[in-house]
């Protein structure tokens, strides 16, 4: 065992109990899930290693979650401007994405949820994470939402488009249907309609920007940028997560 590891094992014991005398740990976090590319690179391997190095943490991060009663998780796995990727990185990237979700449902604790735009995804693909989440709907465990083909900007359009369609299916016309428009409305159609905003959103790999991630949700969300890619994100960098998370005054714009 490393000297470090030595000297973090009681530092991330020692975090973990005052989390845990606090209390009121953050209800939903969201993870964007940076720097598998950085990390591959670093490490001279190829590019799919390291994003198999980050599906493989997807395990753990969802077990520090639960261990410190998180309710609910989103990971963003792959954005809408992710798929102008080259093919040959994007078709290793999906197989990994989809087996990391079909294990994700097979391990039975979690009920994941997709949230993303199907219809841009390849039907293969969208089939399986389909059939995946399926499987999960008993499941009472973490909720876990598996951002798939997720933009932000993509999800407040579908979220317009679908208001729109339900005030017309409701033989509203469309002046009407603008005059009562309300900001609840918005959210009562976003692909996590019904789940509480994220409180935390986590990115990792040092980069300082939400990139379009939960943009409508997470207008009162606290922030924290870990520098560490995402395959060399420790328990002790979330712990530090929530850590800042509790020290923090959230007052919402009151």
């Amino acid at each position: 065992m490393s000297l470090r590891n030595l000297l973090y094992g009681p530092y991330e014991r020692q975090l973990s109990r005052t989390l845990r005398d606090k209390g009121n740990p953050p209800c939903h976090i969201g993870v964007i899930l940076d720097g598998n590319r950085r990390w591959a690179r670093q490490s001279g391997a190829p590019t799919a290693q390291g994003h198999q190095r980050g599906a493989d943490k997807i395990s753990e991060v969802l077990g520090w979650s639960e261990d410190a009663g998180v309710q609910v998780v989103t990971l963003w796995m792959l954005s809408t401007d992710n798929l102008e990727r080259e093919s040959d990185e994007l078709d290793a990237l999906l197989e990994i994405i989809c087996s990391t979700v079909e294990r994700l449902a097979d391990d039975g604790r979690w009920r994941l949820q997709h949230v993303g735009s199907t219809d841009i995804l390849p039907p293969d693909a969208a089939a399986r994470l389909g059939a995946a989440v399926a499987r999960t709907e008993s499941a009472t465990g973490l909720h876990v939402n598996v951002a798939v083909g997720y933009g932000g900007r993509h999800e407040i359009a579908d979220a317009v488009r679908s208001l729109l369609r339900e005030g017309v299916d409701a033989g509203h016309s469309l002046e009407e249907v603008a005059e009562s428009f309300a900001v609840e409305h918005i959210a009562e159609h976003l692909y996590t309609k019904g789940q509480p905003d994220p409180d935390l959103v986590i990115r990792t790999s040092g980069e300082q920007r939400l990139s379009g991630f939960l943009m409508w949700q997470s207008a009162h969300s606290e922030f924290y940028f870990c520098d560490a890619y995402w395959p060399d994100f420790r328990r002790v960098d979330f712990l530090r997560a929530l850590r800042a998370f509790s020290q923090r005054e959230r007052r919402h714009g009151r």
